[in-house]
């Protein structure tokens, strides 16, 4: 049973999952390469060199090591220390925007593929619905053959079932696991957002 056949037994319900399938693998694929870019520099290496470089009062400096790299947390710090003649308030305002900028670009398109891995079952089951009273239909008009009949239609229903699931599936999996990174990274912007106040602070006084 090759995909063409079961988009044919399971008409315009397949091809819905089918598009689904599609739409939630180019999610994925694009998903996993921007975090995976956004995590190739790690929070205690660039605290560190950002550390230094204030220590050293070079705040030019500073904000080059944050430019070197579009990490969401370096943004946060560039936001800080951007401002660094600013107030401690208008400083620590101006991160807490940027974190919310860097949230909204990192949970770009996951409430697309949580949706298909919600809904794609239930697509799936009401193809196999559809397909079952199709069956009985048949059946009405088969005569003495309705059993085979039948049973033939509920397995060709069944399908839409099985590409729901196979549909669904890799996208909750996906979808949580996006969900942990961002996690992650929300909690290295926090981190990053109050050290980089008190470094900004303690050079202050």
């Amino acid at each position: 049973m090759n995909i063409w056949h079961l988009i044919k037994i399971g008409g315009v319900t397949m091809i819905v999952l089918l598009i689904m399938s599609i739409v939630s693998v180019a999610i994925i694929l694009e998903r996993f390469i921007y975090y995976r870019k956004k995590a190739k520099l790690k929070r205690k290496d660039f605290m560190s060199a950002i550390r230094q470089e204030l220590k050293s009062r070079d705040l030019k400096r500073a904000i080059k090591v944050c430019e070197s790299s579009n990490a969401p947390f370096t943004q946060v710090t560039y936001a800080g220390l951007s401002f660094f003649d600013c107030s401690e308030k208008e400083i620590s305002n101006n991160m807490e925007r940027q974190i919310i900028i860097e949230t909204i670009n990192l949970e770009r398109f996951t409430s697309g593929i949580g949706t298909i891995g919600s809904v794609a079952v239930y697509i799936g089951l009401l193809g196999t619905i559809l397909g079952i009273l199709r069956a009985f239909h048949d059946v009405s008009i088969s005569g003495s053959s309705g059993i085979g009949v039948i049973i033939g239609g509920i397995s060709e229903a069944l399908s839409t079932t099985a590409a729901g699931l196979c549909v669904a599936v890799p996208a909750v999996a996906a979808y949580n696991y996006f969900m942990k990174k961002i996690d992650d990274f929300i909690k290295d912007m926090e981190l990053v957002a109050s050290e980089t106040m008190d470094l900004i602070s303690s050079i202050k006084k």
